[in-house]
This record gives structure tokens, sequence and C-alpha cells, in this order.
């Protein structure tokens, strides 16, 4: 009692120079909650609603605080911690996780068998299973699994840990990826401190409500693959190449993205040192990759990789206007995405190496600014873009100049209108929206840059 009364006039005084801000943390709390526990996914209308507050609180509490870390880290936590007792309401990959997680901690491979098989067979007998195998879907029930080991450890953690309940696995995933969004949090702003830029910026990761949802609430581990990246590109920065490896190899053994940035680190390095850097990542991956190899293995998992470019298509910019060309001449859509599917990967790889030797990447903010245009054009190019994929040009963006991925985060919502009908049907107008925002923003920002940089600078001398 004694303590309250001797705190009382602090706790006044911090409401009077913070109210508003308090106000807001409190409000998107609110909104946060109304979309963890009273939102169907079919409810656009209110979906969008509850994104636009959230959006607008967002950038008013960076407005208001961005040099206040304390109060922005603790309104991030405990916005992701609204999310802790409810099941993902926009996505059912999480069915998924928890399937594989209960078949590893059965010493079963869950690269050799699909969930399909296995409740045919009815051998084996998983905990909840039939709920799993339901909620998970079609489309992946009757495909390999296509998630890389270390992300499998994670589901397996989230098995042990669960005791035996659905929502036991998802709690547990749900603190592994708030500790991977701190984790970001704290390398991402020593690494703007590094680069000499405001390190309030990592809060347009850490607060967007594009992470917050997608990430934490929806249970994807884009977060836990980022915050491996950011750490091995901090070390990188420290002249701790040979660390960086192996941390770079366990973003990758969580979501394959980053082998896209792979062929930029040789004129980062320069080959001399490229060669072991690579070495060391590969080293790394056959290691986490070995337990689970098998005589099956490489075919079944490149088969369910090889599904994302040649049948499913979501949420796709070019691909969408390739598609309605090749309908004007009579072409099927399953042909044109087969055809589409095999075109692409050679234009992604030629991409890759157009900015891994035309673009002089020595400097850190070189390098990044190559990712971010790297994986960019993956995304308009890909046929298939979920929101959370959006997460990673985001952080990207963060430590460069471009910052149009912050209305991408912001307008990929729009794409949910697919889930408004039972099959899945996209409106081409409202996609239109989404990417016309994004395009014109990252248009603007090229022309206003173009005196300052170029996509290809001429090479610089560096001390």
């Amino acid at each position: 009692m004694i303590r309250l009364f001797i705190m009382l006039p602090k706790i006044i005084s911090y409401w009077k120079l913070h109210k508003v801000p308090i106000v807001l943390v409190l409000a998107s709390i609110l909104f946060y909650y109304t979309f963890a526990y009273h939102l169907n996914r079919t409810e656009f209308l209110k979906l969008i609603s509850l994104s636009i507050a959230l959006f607008y609180l967002c950038y008013k509490l960076i407005q208001f605080e961005k040099w206040n870390f304390k109060l922005l880290l603790t309104a991030g936590i405990l916005f992701r911690l609204t999310f802790l007792f409810t099941y993902p309401m926009l996505s059912q990959d999480f069915y998924r996780f928890i399937w594989d997680g209960e078949l590893i901690t059965q010493g079963i491979n869950p690269y050799l068998f699909t969930p399909e098989s296995i409740i045919k067979e009815g051998k084996i007998i998983i905990d909840n299973g039939l709920k799993l195998y339901a909620g998970m879907g079609e489309l992946s029930a009757i495909n390999y699994s296509n998630y890389p080991p270390l992300n499998q450890l994670i589901f397996a953690l989230a098995a042990l840990f669960s005791g035996k309940s659905m929502l036991g696995s998802i709690i547990t995933m749900r603190f592994i990826i708030l500790l991977a969004d701190i984790g970001i949090l704290y390398f991402g702003r020593k690494l703007l401190i590094k680069l000499n830029l405001s390190s309030h910026l990592i809060f347009w990761y850490f607060s967007n409500p594009l992470v917050i949802i997608e990430l934490t609430g929806n249970l994807h581990f884009e977060g836990v693959m980022l915050f491996f990246f950011i750490w091995s590109i901090y070390l990188i920065t420290m002249k701790k190449w040979i660390i960086a490896a192996p941390v770079l190899a366990f973003s990758i053994a969580i979501k394959l993205v980053p082998l896209l940035f792979l062929p930029l680190f040789i004129r980062h390095f320069g080959l001399k040192k490229a060669i072991p850097f690579y070495s060391l990542i590969v080293i790394t991956l056959l290691a986490l990759f070995i337990p689970f190899y098998s005589s099956e293995f490489i075919y079944n998992y490149t088969k369910t990789i090889s599904l994302w470019f040649n049948n499913f298509e979501f949420n796709s910019s070019i691909y969408n206007v390739v598609k309605k060309i090749a309908e004007f001449f009579g072409n099927k859509n399953w042909e044109t995405i087969k055809t589409f599917g095999k075109i692409s990967p050679y234009i992604t790889f030629s991409i890759v190496l157009l900015f891994s030797f035309l673009r002089d990447n020595k400097k850190i903010t070189s390098l990044i600014t190559s990712m971010l245009w790297v994986l960019c054009i993956y995304y308009f190019i890909a046929t298939t873009v979920h929101p959370w994929y959006i997460s990673f040009v985001l952080l990207l963006s963060i430590f460069t100049k471009y910052k149009f991925p912050i209305i991408w985060s912001s307008s990929v919502i729009l794409s949910y209108w697919a889930y408004t009908n039972p099959n899945f049907t996209e409106h081409l107008g409202i996609l239109f929206i989404e990417y016309i925002s994004v395009f014109i923003f990252m248009i603007y920002e090229i022309f206003r840059l173009k005196r300052q940089n170029s996509l290809f600078p001429k090479n610089t001398i560096h001390n």
C-alpha cells in the first residue's frame, strides 16, 4: 500500500505525458482482441475495417512515441499476447504444423507420408488426428510436408510441450514466434544504429499489424526465419561472417526464401571469402537435413515444392495479367499456370544474377537493397503471394531508402476477399487496388531517389 502511494505521483505524471499514446495502445488491444476472438474470415468488411483502424493506430503510435523504446516494446508484446489463447482466424496451416510435430515425436519422418495415406491405413495413431486431418484441408492432406527441418523441430517442440492439446501446441508456437520478433527488434535496432539510421524504424516491423496478425496471430514462421536472417546480416556487419554463415543456414532451414540471396554475397565478400562462406552454409544445411534423409525424401520434397510454381495461385499481380491475356487467346487456366510455372524460375534466376553482378553489393546497405528488389520482383512474378510473405520485404525496406513495402503491408490484406466465398474466387478489381497502390508509390520512390542513387550504380572505391 505504501509503495502504491509512493508510485502514484509517477503514474499520474506518466499518464499526463503519454495519455494519448496510452489510449492508442488500449484501443489497439481492443481491436486486436476483436480480430482474434470475434472475427470470421468470411467477414471481409469487418476485417478491412479492423485492419484500417489498426494501421492508423500503428502510424499514430510510432509518430507520437518513436523514441519511447519501452512503451513501443511493451505495446508490441501486449498486442501479440492478445492472440495467445485463440486458434488462428485467417489460416489453417497450423493444423499441418501440429500434425508434423506429432509425427516427429513418434519418430516418423513427415517427408515420407501424406496425412491422407496415414488416415487411410490407420496404423499410426495421432492425437486429435481426425480433427487435424479435417482442418488442414485437402491440398495439405494429399501432399507431403514442405516445411524445412528446423521448422519441423519447432513443430516437434510444440507437440512435446502441448500436453496432447491442440491449443497447447498453438500457445507454444506463439511464444516461439513472439520471442523471434523480440530478437528481430533487438538485432534490427542494433543494425540500424550500425548503419547510422534512425533506430525507431524497426518499429515499422515490430508494431506493424500485418506482422502481429499474420505471424503471431496466424502462426506463420516468417518471424523465426527473419530472426536468424537479420542476426546473420548484423554479424556480417560486425565482420563475423564465420558465425553468420550457419546462422543464415538456420534461416533457410525455417523457410527456403533466403536461398534467393546467396549469389548476392559474391560481390559483397569477393570470391575468395564467398567460397568458405557458402561452404559453411551447405555443411550446416546438410547437417540439418540428414536426420530426415531417405531414398524417397528428395523426390517427395522437390515434388511438393514444385506445386507452388505449377499448381497454386493466390494474390498474384503479373501472373493475373498474363492469365487474362492467355484467356483472350483461348488458353485454359491450368495450361497457363503450367507454362508460367516452368518459365518463372528462369526469370527469377536471371533477376538474381542481374543484381548479383551488375550492382555493387560491397556496402551492406547496397546488399540489402539488392535483396529487397530481388524479393519484390520474385513476388511480383509469383503465382502465389500470401499476405505473410510481405513481412520479409517489409523488414528489408527498413534498412533501405525504399518504403513502399509499408504500403504493401497494409494493402495486402485486401487479398482476403477470396475467403468470402466457398470457392475462394478472387476479385481482380480488389487485387488491382492492392497492387496499383504499391506500384504507384514504388515508381514515385524510384524517381524521387533517382538523383541520389540508381538500381545499378557504378562501382565505387570503398575504404
